[in-house]
């Protein structure tokens, strides 16, 4: 019983021995693996990256549709909001952005007077006319708005009374028939300055999708498309914009890599590019 006894004490002793040696060798937990670059986090930062490109394109767009109006008609030109651009990646399409396009003020009041001036109504004229009108109602509201029209349309009131009358078929002093002044074609922003706002605006849109989408490695058989759109807030009361227009650009990846390739230049590259109005 003696001998039980001490070979079970005995090992005891043991086991109290090697279970430190045991623990001490012992793993420690591994961290997670990290991340493989090319996954999610870096796609959703190149498409960020496009985003920033695309609001840029649109602004620079809008800063070229100024520059030609106030050349033909000085005004002032203020953008209602900054563009703002979404982009989201499908799986089995490609890459697509939204894109909210704002609009511009300042550009309908002075067209519009100036059109009136084109058919000889008269600037000044008009002017006087509201005047008269506004002060004998005695709107204080009206006098106010009527002051701020005016304010904004002195440039071009000064553009149009500077202007040289029409040659007409008078002659001169020494009888010589008079010779018309030739005056510089007018420039066609002045027929509908907001189509070519947009015209402007889809174009740079499409020199971006160029030039800057390469990070996003398009595979061949997907797209980028992008969509633009006026930008529109309303109420939540107010009846839909049924004529509101979304117009979409888009291009085959297959197109891009032959265009990074060298195998298609800029121009043939960018008649490949499909847009749609919807």
């Amino acid at each position: 019983m003696k001998g039980i006894v001490s070979v079970v004490a005995h090992g005891l002793v043991i086991a109290s021995i090697a279970a430190p040696a045991g623990a001490q060798t012992t793993a420690p937990p591994q961290p997670p693996a990290a991340a493989a670059p090319g996954q999610p986090t870096e796609s959703r930062y190149q498409i960020s990256q496009m985003e920033r490109m695309l609001e840029g394109a649109v602004e620079h767009g809008a800063t070229r549709f100024r520059e030609r109006l106030q050349a033909v008609l000085p005004s002032q030109l203020l953008l209602t909001e900054n563009a703002r651009v979404r982009g989201f990646r499908l799986d089995g399409y490609g890459v697509f952005f939204d894109v909210e396009v704002p609009g511009v003020e300042g550009t309908a009041l002075a067209w519009s007077l100036r059109t009136l001036d084109q058919n000889d109504l008269g600037l000044e004229r008009a002017l006087k006319e509201l005047k008269t009108y506004i002060n004998a109602a005695g709107d204080t509201n009206l006098q106010q708005a009527l002051k701020r029209i005016e304010l904004q349309m002195t440039p071009a009131i000064a553009v149009a009374a500077a202007a040289p009358a029409p040659a007409s078929d008078a002659r001169s002093a020494t009888g010589a028939p008079a010779v018309a002044e030739q005056k510089a074609p007018a420039d066609p922003i002045l027929n509908d300055p907001d189509a070519a706002y947009h015209a402007e605006i889809k174009s740079q849109i499409m020199e971006a999708m160029l030039d800057w989408s390469g990070p996003l490695a398009i595979r061949v058989d997907e797209w980028l498309t992008v969509a633009a759109r006026r930008h529109d807030e309303r109420p939540i009361v107010a009846p839909a914009d049924s004529n509101a227009q979304t117009v979409i650009i888009r291009i085959r990846g297959g197109d891009l890599a032959a265009f990074r390739a060298g195998q298609l230049t800029k121009d043939d590259t960018l008649k490949r590019i499909d847009v749609r109005v919807f």
